[in-house]
């Protein structure tokens, strides 16, 4: 009973220590505990500009496309931008053909990333698009790994499933790495993402983690 104490006591310290004074806190990825992966390995892939992906992928519990409906979406200097809220109900989108999603093989791994306005197969389109992400459930944490990355900037949105934005995270400088967020205060109502950069040679979308475990439910 002590150890369950300890430990429980040790969970309150660790939710108290991600505090922040923004809606959606950056957290370290070791702190949540989450029980879905996406790894993009079960899809056929390539290497070099890899395999296109024209419409919306969809894996378990989650689906992915280019923006969702109402946003609005442009290019500047052969990235694509998305801004705005989205519209009620929160709808995904793909992108126009050669323009949303490609699946990249790099060494032991396949990773997501979207093709920019000069199209695929152009090498210079790889990893310059927009990304969106829509969950099947409503999420309070999520963690994702970026890959590529030459000291460029991502831009994060957390949306709500009525389309309305939660916050917003600038990312960067640019390596490979592993980033986590967690709703301030703990709440379920994220139920989407847009990730878009202007990072010089592209990134891409790899081992998505959602559904955070709830330690407390577990024990009763």
């Amino acid at each position: 009973m002590r150890s369950l104490f300890s430990f429980l006591l040790a969970m309150v310290w660790a939710s108290a220590g991600l505090a922040c004074d923004r809606p959606v806190c950056a957290v370290a990825p070791e702190d949540l505990q989450l029980a879905r992966v996406v790894t993009f390995d079960n899809i056929p892939s390539s290497f070099g500009i890899g395999r296109k992906i024209d419409g919306i992928l969809e894996q378990d519990g989650v689906r992915f496309g280019e923006r969702f409906v109402g946003q609005s979406f442009s290019n500047e200097a052969g990235f694509d931008r998305v801004t705005g809220a989205a519209r009620a109900p929160l709808t995904l989108l793909p992108g126009a053909p050669n323009e949303t999603l490609g699946i990249l093989r790099l060494m032991r791994t396949s990773v997501l990333q979207g093709h920019g306005p000069t199209q695929y197969p152009r090498a210079d389109a790889v990893g310059e698009g927009a990304i969106a992400v829509a969950f099947d459930t409503d999420q309070s944490a999520i963690a994702l790994d970026i890959r590529g990355g030459e000291m460029g900037y991502a831009t994060l949105s957390f949306l709500r499933r009525d389309g309305s934005t939660i916050d917003t995270h600038r990312i960067g400088p640019l390596g490979e790495a592993s980033y986590a967020f967690q709703r301030n205060p703990d709440m379920q109502d994220i139920a989407g993402l847009v990730l878009t950069n202007d990072d010089p040679e592209g990134i891409a979308l790899d081992n998505l983690r959602f559904d955070q475990i709830q330690i407390l439910g577990l024990l009763q």
